[in-house]
């Protein structure tokens, strides 16, 4: 008598056929990509993984909001030198991944030393992204009078969870590790619903009230002091073409925001601009044009000037 029924009806469905086509849809695939050198293992870095990390060095950044429940301040130097060492230690297997990844005809060696380099540099950079972070909080409690305080801002706020995830992956894709960047910001992206590309360029004191639905492209510069509310968009206007058809990757298309601006919901700003320091963006408004420092654009302005 057989234990197993789940075995038995296992064996009602065609597995070998299905196994051996996807077998050679994988091969067609990674020949097509040219993919075919066999690195003997996992290619890539892992979204659990990474995403482990982050959960991390939320702990370590902020140990008595974002740590464990039962945390006390005598411990606290324990417990972010304890989690600090255990997410250093996953990162490097992950940077490891990207860079065989990215590879070609460097060493393992190689390959290893120059793991262990970043993430010694992006360890040393964690007391300055404090202090970033910092900043974020405090503007996002001036800028909400609905706020009680800077801990309520920490806990609960989706544009501050975005921002820290941003300020993090920011690191990562400036020190040449793009995969690992935007596992990080597609998972504040998943929960938040705030779309920030790693390679967006992002002052002090930001802050995104409500969030939901605001898109940031790689290619923006926004300033200091800069608030955004839900559906703002800071996007391309076009995306130019190489002589092959394909879409050129890396050119500058999206807005530069200067200092002190704020764009209302619903605004989408396209383009290569550039809205000047101290200006307002009202909301819904579809701007693709620059604007001079100190402007006050809303809808009935713009109808205006047609």
């Amino acid at each position: 008598m057989n234990d197993n029924p789940s075995h038995d009806r296992a064996a009602e469905w065609p597995l070998d056929s299905v196994v051996a086509e996807l077998r050679q849809v994988r091969h067609e695939w990674r020949k097509q990509q040219g993919r075919e050198r066999d690195l003997g293992s996992r290619e890539l870095p892992a979204l659990h993984a990474v995403h482990e990390v982050v959960d991390d060095l939320c702990g370590i950044l902020f140990p008595m909001r974002l740590g464990p429940s039962d945390l006390s301040k005598e411990s606290e130097d324990y417990y972010v030198g304890h989690r600090l060492g255990h997410a250093l230690t996953m990162l490097h297997g992950q940077v490891m991944l990207e860079l065989n990844y990215r590879g070609q005809g460097v060493s393992q060696a190689d390959h290893d030393r120059d793991a262990r380099q970043r993430v010694r540099a992006f360890a040393l950079l964690l007391p300055e992204l404090r202090r970033q972070l910092d900043q974020d909080v405090v503007a996002a409690y001036r800028g909400d009078p609905a706020a009680t305080c800077v801990d309520e801002i920490l806990l609960c706020y989706p544009g501050i969870f975005a921002v820290i995830h941003h300020r993090i992956a920011s690191v990562f894709y400036r020190s040449g590790l793009p995969i690992i960047a935007r596992i990080v910001s597609e998972k504040a992206h998943s929960v938040t619903g705030i779309d920030i590309h790693p390679g967006a360029t992002i002052g002090r004191q930001f802050f995104i009230d409500h969030g939901t639905g605001v898109v940031i492209g790689e290619t923006a510069v926004i300033g200091d002091r800069v608030r955004l509310y839900q559906a703002v968009t800071l996007g391309a206007v076009r995306f130019s073409e190489d002589d092959a058809g394909g879409l050129k990757k890396g050119e500058a298309r999206h807005p530069i925001v200067e200092d002190d601006v704020v764009i209302y919901a619903g605004a989408t700003v396209l383009g290569r601009i550039t809205i000047g320091r101290g200006s307002t963006i009202g909301g819904n408004v579809w701007l693709t044009r620059s604007v001079p420092p100190g402007s006050n654009i809303t809808q009935a302005t713009l109808r205006q000037t047609r």
